[in-house]
């Protein structure tokens, strides 16, 4: 029985002689092998010196493809396995006094791994075949790359899985139509490049992976990017996506939840609107939405920082010399209720309230003033110089503009009346 992984032995004396460990895994191949009379470690003090001979733990690396080992039974401290979903856990031996710190496992291998640890400290039958005293081949190690690149559809494997370390898979021109489920049991991966391929649907389990921090779908066949994947852990993890040459007409409103987003491409779609919440995005840096079908930008975008910004080729329209006013008066129940949560920030969701209205609610729209408002309003365009939200500006048109229209809106005429400077 054996697990890939990287692995860590740190000795629990070190602290006491005033050292440290390096703090850094190294590729092993751990094995659980029943030992021989002539293989057996020397017992213990106080240890069994007959009886049924006992399983041990062989830790072998590039270095030493012989191994170290360790004698399992009676003689566990303690396991860690708190982090064992995220194929992290520590075995803790009394003698030598040392931690095993094992990472980057395959979640799964790692449990019956450890399953099989516990029998043999327990000294008990293990119902798995175990391994021999033999060295490990170098091609054991083959199986920890961290990096793939496939550019063709004869290179794409069909009969074997992705290695479990992959960090950086990139499968473009393959003529994928959907994203392969086995990439998606890859757990380390923080890069994930599937361009120039044919997928339609992203499926939502892509925000399981929750080291992804980059992803390239560019030239695909994309019409949307759903709000599951939106809510998922990519919230914490992403920071640069690449959806340019699909056909993606609009971005939810949850979109804006991947804050940690600092490079966005969206070029060459049918985008004919921005998220509204756009503002949001507050680590963006890198914004490329050039020849998409934008009339008009929304007000938060605004609140934008970046270094480079590229809109050119979009279909934007002149601001409108009169507003549109939506205003009622007195304010509907449903408004000023809708009002009053948003302002004081009171929490609400689908369990609380019906699912229709925390949609009305993810969609309110910001006054200039801060307030919001739902359904009664005054909205009102104006130019803004794009150079007043990034340092880097591609040109718009072929006229030399940087100039493009934003809509901002009103929740009371006397917000209207206070800004209407702005908007001249």
């Amino acid at each position: 029985m054996k697990l890939h992984c990287e692995v860590e032995v740190v000795s629990r004396h070190l602290p006491a002689l005033g050292m440290r460990n390096r703090g850094k895994g190294i590729r092993a191949v751990l094995s659980l092998c029943q030992q021989t009379a002539g293989s057996r470690p020397r017992p213990r003090a106080g240890g069994e010196r007959g009886g049924p001979l006992p399983t041990c733990l062989v830790i072998c690396t590039l270095r030493d493809k012989r191994g170290t080992r360790y004698e399992l039974k009676e003689n566990i401290e303690q396991f860690f396995t708190k982090f064992m979903d995220e194929g992290k856990a520590t075995v803790r031996l009394k003698e030598p006094p040392v931690d095993i710190c094992l990472s980057k496992a395959n979640s799964s291998s790692l449990k019956s791994f450890l399953s099989a640890v516990r029998l043999a400290h327990r000294g008990c039958n293990i119902e798995v075949p175990l391994s021999t005293f033999t060295p490990v081949k170098t091609s054991e190690f083959e199986k920890f790359k961290t990096k793939m690149v496939i550019t063709s559809k004869k290179d794409y494997p069909l009969s074997k899985n992705f290695p479990y370390s992959l960090e950086h898979l990139q499968t473009s021109y393959c003529g994928l139509v959907r994203v392969d489920m086995r990439m998606l049991c890859l757990k380390n991966l923080r890069k994930l490049d599937l361009s120039h391929n044919h997928i339609k649907k992203l499926p939502a389990t892509i925000g399981d992976l929750i080291h992804l921090q980059e992803l390239n779908l560019s030239d695909n066949h994309l019409e949307s990017f759903s709000v599951a994947l939106c809510q998922s852990t990519l919230q914490k993890s992403l920071r640069s996506l690449d959806l340019s040459k699909n056909k993606i007409k609009a971005l939810p409103v949850q979109f804006c939840q991947l804050r940690e987003l600092t490079d966005l491409k969206l070029d060459d779609n049918e985008l004919i609107r921005f998220p509204f919440k756009m503002g949001q995005l507050t680590n963006l840096r890198f914004l490329s939405a050039a020849r998409n079908k934008l009339p008009f930008l929304p007000s938060e975008f605004q609140n934008l920082s970046l270094e480079y910004l590229d809109l050119f080729g979009n279909t934007f329209e002149q601001p409108k010399a009169l507003p549109v006013i939506m205003l009622q008066t007195p304010l509907t129940l449903l408004e000023s209720s809708a009002r009053a949560m948003l302002y004081n920030r009171i929490p609400y969701g689908s369990h609380i309230i019906p699912f229709h209205l925390c949609q009305d609610l993810d969609t309110a729209k910001t006054c200039v003033c801060g307030r919001f408002c739902l359904s009664c309003f005054i909205q009102g365009t104006t130019t803004m110089n794009l150079h007043s939200v990034a340092h880097t500006v591609v040109l718009v048109d072929n006229m030399g503009g940087t100039e493009a229209p934003i809509i901002s809106y009103f929740c009371s005429l006397a917000c209207y009346v206070n800004s209407c400077d702005m908007l001249k």
